[in-house]
């Protein structure tokens, strides 16, 4: 009988290798396919001039702001398309310190993307909140940690590397005090929670096209731009738009939200599985991030005596694309600073995220080859 997953030990039949690290990078949604190639003849011109053309881009980019907002529960009026997830988290988050009158402190949890890192290493001081073993920021120490010169809190909607949600909208910050949160992880897979100020998403991660993240800031929110000013249509926003992409963006985010239950329904079934056969199939392994309060097409695990760059390389090799360590540091030697702050084992990470169509024969594949694969890595170093 053959493999209904067309994966074997030396990689799928069709040349082709099973894509599990969507949380890094997911397909080009069907519907967001469909508008880019649609707009791309119609949205080239520069939405801020009044000629036929230009006027004709200016109503595509207000569609795609309209659709945004009507996805996400929010005003129109509160969004921005930034030229990046990671341009998102510098201007929302730096541009709340810039507007607070109390500081420039920005008390955040030590399992916040390196974006959300670098910004605040960069343009303001940080006090940094630990987690539980699940990844859980403990909310008391956070509200603790507010001190008069705090002017931000940083607190993602769900972790990027353990998929674990945080507790966002049930913070009861100072009302001086606003939230940002970083949703790039989330946004589109889970409802946008309440209690922030700005948060953050990236249209790549939910099936838009690369090149196009979300800035949202509440109306009524003291935010200054951090940056130098540019005349375009958003004062928060810098630099010519990338009209067809953004529409192209919003289109795939209408569309992941409308179909969210059913995929996430199928997603959480096929994630348990493999959170259940890695820990009964492979010794020494830890499964990491909460089971139940999660992003539901994401676990991780990591693997005893198991170089992660090695489990990579040897599942690619057999046709199976994951990630290993940190989502922002893999290509470093540095351990993920995200599972150290949780206290669990850094070394031999692997990050499986499924892709929106996967099926239970891919995992099902990934799972009877990674025990193998563990046992020969081992096997290399005398264990």
């Amino acid at each position: 009988m053959s493999n209904p997953s067309g994966a074997g030990p030396s990689g799928p039949d069709d040349g082709r290798s099973i894509d599990l690290d969507a949380a890094s990078s997911t397909s080009l949604h069907p519907a967001a396919r469909e508008v880019l190639l649609a707009a791309l003849d119609r949205g080239y011109a520069d939405p801020r001039r009044l000629h036929g053309r230009a006027r004709d881009a200016r109503l595509l980019l207000d569609n795609a702001r309209e659709a945004t907002a009507d996805a996400l529960g929010v005003r129109a009026d509160e969004v921005t398309f930034t030229g990046s997830g990671t341009d998102a988290v510098h201007r929302g988050l730096l541009g709340l310190v810039k507007g607070s009158r109390r500081g420039d402190v920005v008390v955040h949890s030590a399992v916040e993307h390196s974006a959300v890192l670098h910004a605040v290493a960069w343009g303001a001081r940080g006090v940094s909140v630990g987690c539980d073993r699940l990844g859980r920021v403990r909310g008391d120490e956070l509200l603790g940690a507010i001190a008069p010169e705090v002017g931000v809190v940083a607190l993602q909607t769900a972790n990027h590397e353990v998929g674990t949600a945080q507790p966002v909208g049930e913070l009861e910050l100072p009302h001086d005090v606003p939230l940002f949160t970083d949703a790039c992880a989330s946004m589109g897979r889970l409802p946008l929670p309440g209690g922030w100020a700005a948060a953050a998403g990236s249209a790549h991660k939910w099936g838009g096209p690369a090149g196009v993240g979300v800035l949202l800031v509440r109306k009524g929110t003291r935010w200054r731009s951090p940056f130098p000013g540019d005349d375009r249509v958003d004062e928060r926003s810098s630099g010519f738009e990338n009209v067809p992409a953004a529409l192209a963006a919003a289109a795939a985010l209408q569309a992941v939200v409308a179909e969210r239950d059913e995929v996430n329904a199928r997603h959480h079934a096929l994630v348990d599985g493999v959170r259940r056969r890695v820990a009964a199939e492979v010794p020494d392994v830890e499964v990491v991030g909460d089971p139940v309060a999660r992003l539901p097409h994401l676990v991780t695990f990591s693997c005893l005596y198991v170089d992660g760059e090695a489990l990579v390389h040897e599942l690619d090799r057999r046709g199976f694309g994951i990630a290993s360590g940190s989502a922002c540091t893999s290509s470093t030697l540095a351990p993920s600073h995200v599972l150290e702050a949780m206290g669990v084992l850094t070394h031999g990470n692997v990050r499986l995220s499924l892709q929106r169509d996967a099926t239970r024969a891919q995992v099902d594949a990934f799972c009877d080859v990674l025990p193998g694969v563990v046992r020969d890595i081992r096997a290399r170093v005398g264990l």
